[in-house]
């Protein structure tokens, strides 16, 4: 029997205020509600609110055989309670079903699993709460902010706790292999993988109503007969799209509702049924592992994390704000916290992306602004006065620049310490070596020394230390003899050293005795 999962994604960032002249360190409230509060007013009146009355009728209608799973980031609950309650209530109604499930991801949706592991784990949790304090339910499968997923991810993921993860059935890491198994990670075996189907989720979401579509118009019974048509050992279709798709990026004039409320009944004629992710991890067996050594995600055609961190604008504005990491974990003031979240929001960045062609024009039709180099500069103002702000909580803090060089001088001064340590140790392994007999060298004599005695150099050492310098050009008249010249070359750091040691006058005394 084969299952479909479908998956809705729920996310909208805070909308920044645009600075055409910005007073850095002023003003420091950095958000557009008007802008914020119209946005997701009007997506949830035209999208989320008769979306959720929809599967709310079709779970009813299917005797809760119909089911779905939602990721809905922290920030985007934030704003939904603030300007649209009313969703937050038939969210709870559609949880009571038992027919939706809630995923992890993070608070943020954020770039942070790539950065910073400390502040991505810390984002899991505080979302989970997030979850469970509104829906009451503990999330069992992961969705990391937009399907961003590699081996390193996945070890994080699974200490975690969770028992499966969903991200995209990217070509270029599945090789021959289909999205339409259960995988296991290379990385985490226990970690069970959903691999998102592109190409039918993308049906619904982008080409449903594209008149120039050759699979125009989209019917329910033809997209079940598609998963129907599949080879009969790929078992699982994962369908992941954002909430949107419903009422906003395919208007309710193109027939979406109708569509959606007709594939129960003709999945059920295919003997296809609908499960949660949860339920797939339990009651399917992984086909294989999956080994991701390069994070993949879900956007563009590279399908790689470009689309975020594929500039020197992205990485710069990337760069310096979790630079901050550290600090904002030391800090208490729950305003500062509140716009750290805010400003990891991965759209910011993406609004930077230079990319041409097709991912180009995609990116350019979600950015508020006229450039990728005006959401960069806008950002970099409002970061600024955010890194004022955040240092304001440490005026005993010694500044960047005396910060590196003192570290600097720690470090260079260590390297300094373990060099000298390793000349001692040789040079007490010399002088082991070199003793015979009786004679047992003091701490005042030097380990050059014996090494000399031991190739017989004449007293003119002796005379080395007693003499001027003045004296320099004799000695070198008389170091035409080879002996005499080895032995001078390696004077220097005993000559150094016994300065440091012993008298003068001590070295020739010993020097007489043992000749």
């Amino acid at each position: 029997m084969k299952s479909i999962c479908f998956y809705f994604q729920i996310h909208q960032p805070f909308r920044l205020k645009t600075y055409r002249f910005f007073d850095i360190g002023n003003d420091h409230y950095y958000y557009d509600d008007f802008a914020n509060d119209d946005i997701i007013t009007r997506i949830a009146q035209r999208s989320y609110m008769p979306a959720n009355q929809m599967l709310l009728d079709m779970i009813k209608e299917n005797g809760k055989k119909f089911k779905v799973a939602f990721s809905i980031s922290g920030t985007a609950l934030e704003q939904l309670e603030q300007y649209v309650p009313e969703f937050i209530d038939s969210m709870k109604e559609l949880a009571d079903t038992g027919c939706v499930e809630f995923l992890s991801e993070t608070y943020a949706h954020s770039l942070s699993s790539l950065v910073d592991p400390e502040e991505f784990i810390a984002q899991v949790k505080a979302h989970d709460e997030k979850i469970y304090q509104l829906f009451g339910q503990k999330p069992k499968v992961f969705r990391n902010t937009e399907l961003i997923y590699d081996d390193d991810i996945a070890a994080m993921v699974a200490s975690m706790g969770f028992k499966g993860a969903i991200t995209d059935g990217a070509k270029h890491i599945l090789g021959w292999k289909s999205p339409n198994y259960l995988y296991k990670s290379a990385a985490a075996p226990k970690l069970r993988l959903l691999l998102k189907n592109s190409k039918l989720s993308d049906d619904i979401s982008f080409r449903f109503s594209n008149p120039e579509w050759d699979a125009y118009p989209l019917k329910a019974d033809k997209y079940i007969d598609w998963i129907a048509s599949l080879p009969e050992e790929e078992m699982l279709v994962n369908l992941f799209m954002n909430y949107e798709t419903f009422g906003e990026l395919q208007p309710r004039e193109s027939g979406i509702f109708e569509f959606m409320k007709a594939l129960p009944r003709f999945a059920a004629q295919h003997d296809i049924e609908f499960m949660t992710p949860s339920e797939v991890v339990s009651k399917m067996k992984p086909v294989a592992e999956l080994s991701v050594m390069h994070p993949i995600s879900w956007a563009d055609e590279a399908r790689d994390t470009s689309a975020w961190m594929g500039n020197i604008l992205q990485d710069e504005a990337v760069n310096k704000l979790y630079c901050l990491s550290e600090r904002i974990r030391l800090v208490q003031d729950k305003r500062i916290r509140q716009d750290w979240n805010y400003l990891q929001a991965s759209d910011h960045f993406y609004y930077m992306s230079t990319k041409h062609s097709s991912d180009g024009s995609v990116h350019s039709h979600y950015s508020p602004y006229d450039s990728p180099y005006s959401a960069f500069t806008n950002y970099m103002n409002v970061l600024s006065d955010f890194l004022i702000r955040v240092r304001e909580q440490f005026p005993e803090e010694i500044e960047n620049e005396e910060l590196n060089a003192l570290l600097l001088t720690i470090r260079n001064q260590e390297k300094e310490i373990e060099e000298l340590n390793r000349e001692v140790e040789l040079m007490r392994n010399n002088i082991v070596k070199d003793t015979t007999g009786d004679f047992k060298p003091t701490i005042e004599e030097e380990e050059p020394e014996v090494k000399e005695e031991k190739k017989e150099v004449p007293a003119k050492k002796a005379e080395v230390k007693k003499a001027p310098a003045k004296k320099v050009p004799a000695k070198k008249a008389e170091a035409k003899k080879a002996p005499a010249k080895k032995a001078e070359t390696k004077k220097t750091p005993a000559k150094k050293t016994e300065a440091k040691k012993a008298p003068a006058k001590k070295a020739p005394a010993k020097k007489t005795t043992k000749k």
